[in-house]
């Protein structure tokens, strides 16, 4: 073992990292002021709790406190569907506390004093009762219990009641359902044309009506200024399709594919298909989305964006990128059971950067850095977004939250920046990038990673993901602004720069029952927290796992290892020194962290207090997952199929009834205890990608 004591500061290997400030520093908000009065600046003084907006599946909740400088209250939970009388028992809500997440002037968080956490894996469309009961040892002043009655969301549907229009591809000469029209904006409107009348029809549609598209492929010529329906019935110079009107929830504004054949939108090498910016509860379904840059432009940052976009069963292929919003006033999209195909090299791994990649510039065609042709398959912003069991694959990335900044109402710090709120004021909530889901993706082969939570805040549920052929980070958080973000039952393999980025004092991130099979490197986190993981290596980096956490209170347990061989430091583990809670960087200071490097599981477990229960592994507990070397040139660019690969544990394997109970995530496990990993043994598999 090797102890240093030093600052942090610098850059991870493919983003600059900038830490955090002394834990002193607190965030400008808190629940209000209380009728309670204490003595103790360590007993817990419960305030509001918030609900945050429910997707399907999940339930996000944060409870503004004030006390608890020592840091040891903590919250239970329990929750029911209404009208049971068994209560069910939750995760309990993160801790949270003054955690600064700090990068240059681009950033400049600080999490309030607050609890936040979710209630997983819920049925859509349902009553819930959630309970929460608050305590301290030093003392609770206050009603320690709150009780929320939510209802998760409704898979969305066109609304059966509306009107119907039928869309014909012009020339079609076969029977017709009425009322139809040739072209989409000829029924989406009021009038159509490819002439400066583009813009003079006002919207036909109104909420509750479904646009039924038949057969064919919709192209149009957009440099041809026309009256001739066959040659453009989008907009003259741009070709895109601008939809102006506004649905609702429950009843949407529907475009389907007829089921009579494929029905394509081709773009024709236009920036924008479709601009659905201004209009609200638009739902596509059934549709090819083609040869275009962005195929459905939902928002822009700081100037308009759609709400309640839904996307089901479509493809997206020969695009740039796939849905787009960056504008934080969008908020419950739904994007499930698609395909999205970029056009990024499809038969080589190679990365955006990195020294590993740079041999392979002129390699059967290659160049380096590659060419971005396809950017991102769905980038989001704002609240409420479930992105579900897509296939995406060739894209620099595949799925984002927006890295955006601070979010709006806050202010980051820098040379010339007005200092203000450095967390969103509560008139500004409605704007926040919480309570979004990713679930049952499928996701290869990117130039970057498969999922950044990059700028998000609080409730971000990533659940049983396949991670597979990704040149960076699978778990990508730079940085998470607070938390928690749960990464849970997600499988990640060929990940040659190794698995998890958390950068600038990403705050809040917790590892559940992840299968993550390359090396875990953490350049600067905060309240970060790991139990149940397999952590199996790729030959990324020597250390199976190293963390620089700026808390004392991350933690690890209950994990599987396998240090690569020959390693002569396999675990390190830098946090701030003895005495102290928490040390964050920020404008002045660096963070200083003492570093203990450890050769074995044992001395780190002994010496650090993580990990005390804690196990070796090797490759063989797999059915079929073989080890790969990333420094091995002639096998480093190759593409894996999960469905070539079997991750289930072998029975009687290291292992198997070696993890800690986790309410919400290993309820049904199986045997003496759940499993490490992200298949419980025996359990049916779950379904990646798309859904029959």
């Amino acid at each position: 073992m090797s102890i240093t004591v030093s600052p942090i500061f610098g850059a991870c290997i493919f983003a600059a990292l900038s830490v955090v400030l002394p834990f002193t520093a607190h965030a400008q908000i808190a629940s209000d002021p209380s009728p309670f009065a204490t003595d103790s600046t360590n007993a817990v003084i419960p305030g509001e709790l918030f609900t945050e907006p429910p997707t399907l599946i999940n339930l996000g909740f944060e409870w503004l406190i004030q006390g608890d400088e020592n840091h040891n209250a903590s919250v239970a939970v329990w929750y029911r569907e209404q009208g049971s009388s068994q209560w069910l028992d939750g995760l309990p809500l993160l801790r949270l506390n003054g955690e600064r997440i700090y990068s240059e002037s681009r950033v400049d968080v600080i999490v309030p004093n607050m609890f936040a956490g979710s209630v997983l894996d819920l049925k859509p469309d349902t009553d819930y009762e959630a309970r929460f009961e608050i305590s301290d040892p030093d003392g609770v002043a206050g009603d320690p219990t709150r009780l929320a009655l939510v209802r998760t969301r409704a898979e969305p549907e066109p609304y059966a009641g509306g009107r119907v229009f039928h869309v014909y591809t012009h020339g079609y000469s076969g029977k017709k359902l009425e009322p139809s029209f040739e072209g989409l904006m000829c029924a989406y409107n009021e009038w159509c044309a490819g002439t400066d009348w583009a813009t003079s029809g006002r919207p036909r549609v109104r909420p509750g009506d479904t646009i039924v598209v038949h057969a064919g492929i919709y192209q149009y010529n957009r440099y041809e200024y026309t009256n001739n329906a066959s040659v453009n019935r989008s907009t003259p110079l741009d070709g895109t399709y601008y939809l102006t009107a506004d649905g609702t929830a429950d009843r949407p504004i529907a475009i389907v594919a007829a089921g009579d054949g494929d029905v394509v939108f081709d773009g024709n090498g236009n920036y924008a298909l479709f601009d659905v910016r201004a209009a609200d509860y638009t739902y596509f379904e059934g549709i090819t989305f083609r040869n275009t840059e962005i195929a459905v432009l939902a928002g822009t940052q700081f100037l308009a964006g759609s709400k309640g976009l839904t996307v089901k069963r479509s493809r997206f292929e020969n695009v740039g990128a796939g849905v787009f919003t960056n504008y934080s006033g969008s908020n419950n999209f739904y994007i499930a059971d698609s395909v999205f195909i970029g056009r990024n090299d499809p038969d080589h791994l190679i990365g955006w950067a990195g020294q590993i990649w740079e041999q392979f510039d002129g390699v059967e065609g290659q160049v380096f850095p590659p060419v971005m042709a396809s950017y991102v398959a769905i980038k989001l912003y704002g609240p409420g977004h479930v992105v579900a069991h897509n296939y995406i694959a060739d894209f620099h990335d595949g799925i984002n939250v927006e890295t955006y900044g601070n979010p709006d109402g806050s202010v980051a710090s820098g040379p010339g920046i007005p200092d203000g709120p450095k967390y969103p004021p509560r008139e500004y909530w409605d704007r926040r990038p919480v309570a979004i889901d990713f679930y049952g993706n499928y996701i290869t082969n990117s130039h970057d990673n498969p999922i950044e939570a990059d700028g998000s805040m609080h409730n971000i549920r990533v659940l049983r993901n396949m991670f597979i052929n990704h040149p960076s980070h699978a778990f990508c958080n730079q940085p998470a602004l607070g938390g928690p973000v749960y990464w849970i039952r997600n499988i990640a393999y060929h990940l040659p720069a190794g698995s998890t980025r958390l950068t600038a004092g990403a705050a809040g991130t917790i590892f559940y029952n992840n299968t993550i099979l390359s090396e875990t490197n953490i350049a600067g986190a905060s309240n970060v927290h790991w139990r149940n993981n397999l952590f199996l290596g790729e030959h990324s980096a020597a250390e199976i796992f190293s963390v620089n956490t700026f808390t004392s209170y991350s933690s690890s347990d209950y994990n599987g290892f396998r240090p690569n061989p020959s390693a002569e430091i396999s675990f390190r583990w830098s946090a701030p020194i003895a005495g102290k809670m928490a040390d964050f960087t920020s404008p002045g200071h660096d963070a200083v962290l003492a570093t203990r490097e450890f050769a074995t599981l044992a001395d780190y477990s002994a010496a650090t207090r993580q990990d005390l229960n804690s196990v070796l592994v090797d490759y063989d507990i797999f059915v079929n997952v073989p080890a790969l070397d990333a420094r091995d040139s002639t096998s480093v660019q190759a593409l894996y199929d999960a469905a070539d690969l079997d991750f289930r544990l072998r029975g009687g394997s290291a292992a198997i009834d070696r993890g800690t109970l986790l309410p919400g995530v290993t309820d049904d496990f199986n045997g003496q205890a759940p499993d490490l990993g992200a298949l419980e043994f025996g359990a049916p598999l779950p379904i990646y990608g798309p859904r029959p």
